[in-house]
This record gives structure tokens, C-alpha cells and sequence, in this order.
């Protein structure tokens, strides 16, 4: 058993994440900007440590962390960097601070809590780092540019991480899913076409199964069901010019 710290958990993929984890036995820490569900699930999972949080906040990350493995002789098993947020339509319709906000939190949030985690995982025997990637990050998809642009900087970051974090016993790894059914995810105005064609068809369930296989492993990507697994390993021998192709053909309006 282990101790895991999971950002964006009190909704979504966060939340089964951390109700699977506590079933199985770990201890569980819960960070989220939204207070109220936060203190929800906190105390459904039976008063476990919990505490709000905007991981933009360098300060606060710093606190959380302190707090958090204060409890546990200042080691930390398992962070699941699942913070993040989406924005769906036509990219000169968003605004701009919009699109700046998507790349704080997925990107610069996922980058604080990490930078701020590593003393924390370097003193745990067996530690390890999962990133909430996506689909979106091994093609661009249109109508989520600024959303794909932030999983491809979160796919970069694992693959460097998980080579230069080696030395220190720490893994590094991502999941990679499609579409899920998640409130983020239902609470769009714009559905975009390549969300139509593919259909979202997994539960946060689905992905918090995948994060407990991912904490007993350690792959570098995990690409989630066969739909995209296929996608995912057809990329990594087709020209770059096919995938485009497919992307163009699965994001037609």
C-alpha cells in the first residue's frame, strides 16, 4: 500500500481515482479548487486529508505538499497530476484568456505541482508521477487547439521526466484516453465533430481502473481503449501526412 495525492479530485476522473484507491487501501490525499465537493467526497471516503487548491497558486502547492506528506514521514508514493480543464469550439472564437487559462492549469499547474512534488517522491522507495494526458496529444485535433497544444506539453514533460527522473527511482508515465464522460467534458456548448464521430464512451471509472494498472506498472504512455489503442500504435509506424488525413476525416463539420 501506498499514499497517493491526487489533484483535480473532487469531480470526474479525480474522484473515481481516489474512491478506487482508498477501497484498495491507500491513503488518499484530495486537492480541488471547488471546496464544496471537495469536502464532499472527503467525507464519503470516511474524513480523509483534503484540502482546496488552484494549482496555478506556487505558494499553495508548496503548503499542500507539506501538509499532505507531513502525515506520512514526508514521503509520497503516487502523485496523479489529474487537474485540468477543456475549452471546445473554433479557436478565434474563444478568448484569449481562455486559452491562457487552459495552458496555466494543464500546463503550468501540472508543472508546479511536479517541480514542488520531487523532494517528497525522491525520499520514497518506488515513487511515481502520472500525468492526465489525452488523445488530443498525439495529433492536434481542431476545435480544441489550445486544449491539444497542453496534452502535448504534458506528453512532453512524462517522456523527459521519465528518462532524467530515473536515477532517482522516480517513474513517470501518462494516460492517454479519448473522450470520457465527465462533467468537464458534458458541460460544452460546442460539440465538436471529432467528439460526435468518436463518441464518448468511457467513465471516469473506466480511467481510474487504468491510473490503479499505471501505479503497478510502468509505462511510459498508456493509450486507453481499442478504439485509440489502435490509433496510438498505427501512429507510431504510419507517415505523418496519414494521420493528418484521419484527423481531417474525424473532425469534418
Amino acid at each position: 500500500m501506498g499514499n497517493i495525492l491526487i489533484t483535480g479530485a473532487a469531480s470526474g476522473i479525480g474522484a473515481a481515482t481516489a474512491r478506487l484507491f482508498h477501497a484498495r487501501g491507500w491513503k488518499v490525499g484530495l486537492l480541488d479548487i471547488n471546496h464544496a465537493a471537495l469536502a464532499s467526497l472527503a467525507a464519503e471516503l470516511g474524513g480523509v486529508w483534503h484540502a482546496e487548491l488552484d494549482v496555478i497558486d506556487p505558494v499553495a502547492v508548496q503548503a499542500a505538499l507539506a501538509d499532505f506528506t507531513a502525515l506520512h514521514h514526508g514521503q509520497l508514493r503516487l502523485l496523479f497530476n489529474c487537474a485540468g480543464i477543456l475549452q471546445c469550439g473554433n479557436f478565434e472564437q474563444i478568448e484569449m484568456a481562455e486559452h491562457a487559462r487552459i495552458v496555466q492549469i494543464n500546463v503550468l499547474g501540472l508543472l508546479q505541482m511536479t517541480h514542488a512534488a520531487f523532494p517528497y517522491l525522491k525520499a520514497t522507495p518506488n515513487a511515481q508521477v502520472i500525468n492526465m494526458g489525452s488523445a488530443s496529444g498525439l495529433y492536434g485535433v481542431p476545435h480544441l487547439a489550445s486544449y491539444s497544444a497542453s496534452k502535448f506539453a504534458v506528453r512532453g514533460l512524462t517522456e523527459a521526466l521519465e528518462l532524467e527522473w530515473c536515477k532517482h527511482d522516480i517513474r513517470v508515465g501518462d494516460l492517454m484516453p479519448p473522450f470520457v464522460r465527465t462533467p468537464m467534458v458534458f458541460s460544452q456548448r460546442f460539440e465538436a465533430p471529432v467528439m460526435r464521430r468518436l463518441g464518448v464512451k468511457l467513465t471516469a471509472e473506466d480511467i481510474a481502473a487504468v491510473a490503479w494498472q499505471q501505479a503497478q506498472g510502468s509505462a511510459v504512455h498508456r493509450p486507453i481503449s481499442l478504439q485509440f489503442k489502435l490509433m496510438y500504435w498505427s501512429g507510431q509506424i504510419t507517415p505523418q501526412w496519414l494521420n493528418r488525413l484521419i484527423m481531417g476525416w474525424l473532425s469534418r463539420e
